[in-house]
């Protein structure tokens, strides 16, 4: 485990132990902290030629793979809040609804620190907006977070296999979407 204290960050004690790969504990002043999973929101846009939208990401991990939009919800703020918010933020165009379709377990390796992430996906919508052109030649890209967008046409679930994503999260979510969800 990377996530390691070797010093109780209370009591500068040199006894704090990490116990049953949940929480740190120090028996010296009684600190505990819990290491309990983030959670984050990815969104799986169909543009109106069929494609899937992703983005090329600008920065570790995994810098220069695609991923679908998307980042960590904030403190109080709600999954679908988080959607929204990551979509107009990531893409520069809100979507007109959201729907759920799946959630999967994930690591996210950052700055020498291991995050174990819940990824919430959601679909996309954009059909109230009256786009006469492709929602991807919509898109202004976060400059930190994306270095361009990219329509892939998905036939198959060997494209999606094949395909350099970021995270094992969002692959997972892009074939339980093509094998539940696409029509």
């Amino acid at each position: 485990m990377s996530n390691e204290f070797k010093i109780c960050p209370m009591c500068q004690s040199k006894n704090i132990t990490y116990q049953n790969n949940k929480k740190w504990f120090c028996p010296d002043c009684g600190f505990d902290l819990y290491n309990n999973v983030a959670a984050s929101v990815g969104l799986i846009i169909v543009d109106t030629d069929g494609t899937i939208i992703f983005e090329r990401r600008a920065k570790e991990p995994k810098k220069g793979s695609l991923t679908v939009p998307g980042g960590f919800i904030d403190q109080d703020e709600s999954a679908e809040q988080a959607a929204f918010r990551e979509c107009l933020e990531e893409t520069g165009i809100k979507p007109d609804s959201i729907k759920y379709i799946a959630s999967f377990p994930n690591t996210y390796p950052y700055k020498n620190i291991t995050y174990k992430t819940c990824d919430m996906f959601f679909t996309a919508d954009f059909s109230k907006t009256d786009i006469k052109t492709k929602i991807v030649d919509l898109m202004k890209g976060q400059e930190s977070e994306v270095v361009n967008f990219e329509s892939v046409k998905i036939e198959n679930r060997k494209q999606i296999e094949e395909l350099d994503i970021a995270f094992d999260s969002a692959r997972n979510a892009l074939l339980f979407w093509f094998d539940n969800i696409k029509k």
